[in-house]
């Protein structure tokens, strides 16, 4: 077992670049034994003066468009031109798939041995709002670490998408050709949270369809209200084998910095996002908090019971339970 580590050490660990230290400290965040929570929120707030200065961007796609391969061969792209990048991954479905770290590195095995690439998945087990809630921290401790562009990757399906447009700056979402066939298959409200559209495997036989699908995507968007930032969501093409199209979907992020820094859209979009998150940890802190009560924990069976036989409302049970003398 490792020695434990004083609050200064994973501090100066993580300031300095440290990967072992920072590794630590993000299994550290990822514990749910109570010492270690306390522990955990010390070293964030003394690494907070030292975050938020990464460009933090959210990928997502349709299953089959190559998000591992786009990743690698974007990261690659990113670190080349000397910048620091970390890759983290959401993902809901891991606690039944019990997804490893060797498993996320074995699919970007390049980026996986880059020394300026940091890959970290997502806890193996907890809701989506607990794996949610360290990645965002996992965010701030990379951030510490002097990562300057962060990848949120979404591995699941559903939820996720809205939770990791809700801690990042921009929303990548990636398609493939055929645009009629994966419109029906997408949410709505996927695309609505796009701030761009990169269409995948735009190379050989392919790229004549990418290029009509980027008319198709251009048609669909402009069905959508007008965003809160005043950037209009550009539809491009890749190839992730070819590294064609990359660098203008960097070129493009860049721009969207740019505009929002000067609008002031990026600072008002992150101060939301923060506070966001604290009445989310609010709403799940009183809600563990509630049925954890004793009061709540010796009535709810009789309750449920009672809603189940009809006997009483949901919202007169509701209204019951809540009213106990409860914390």
């Amino acid at each position: 077992m490792a020695t434990r580590l004083s609050v200064e050490a994973y501090v100066e660990g993580v300031l300095s670049g440290n990967r072992l230290i920072l590794s630590r400290a993000i299994t550290l965040i990822e514990s749910q034994l109570a010492s270690d929570k306390i522990l955990a929120q010390t070293i964030l707030a003394q690494i907070l003066p030292h975050t938020g200065k990464a460009v933090r961007v959210g990928i997502t796609g349709v299953p089959g468009v190559g998000k591992s391969t786009f990743i690698e061969s974007f990261g690659t792209l990113i670190t080349q031109q000397g910048k620091k990048l970390a890759v983290l991954a959401i993902d809901p479905s891991s606690q039944r798939t019990k997804g490893s770290i060797m498993g996320d590195k074995t699919r970007m095995e390049v980026l996986s041995h880059d020394p300026l690439a940091y890959i970290r998945p997502s806890p193996t087990s907890g809701s989506l709002g607990g794996v949610a809630h360290k990645t965002r921290e996992t965010m701030l401790l990379c951030e510490a670490a002097g990562f300057e562009v962060i990848l949120v990757e979404t591995v699941g399906v559903g939820q996720s998408e809205t939770v990791v447009k809700g801690m990042v700056d921009f929303f990548l979402l990636l398609m493939l050709a055929g645009a009629g066939d994966e419109l029906q298959g997408i949410k709505k409200g996927i695309m609505e949270m796009a701030d761009a559209v990169v269409i995948t495997k735009a190379d050989g036989d392919n790229r004549t369809v990418a290029e009509r699908a980027v008319l198709e995507y251009q048609n669909a968007l402009h069905f959508f209200p007008p965003t809160q930032n005043g950037w209009l969501p550009p539809v491009l093409t890749c190839s992730a084998l070819t590294q064609q199209g990359l660098s203008e979907v960097w070129q493009m992020i860049q721009q969207y910095a740019n505009l929002t820094h000067e609008n002031g859209f990026w600072r008002k979009n992150r101060q939301t996002q923060n506070l966001d998150w604290m009445h989310t940890l609010i709403t799940q802190a009183l809600t563990e908090r509630f049925y954890n009560d004793p009061s709540v924990k010796t009535q709810l069976d009789e309750v449920s019971n009672f809603v189940k036989n009809e006997k009483w409302l949901p919202s007169q049970a509701a209204t019951f339970l809540l009213n106990l003398p409860v914390f």
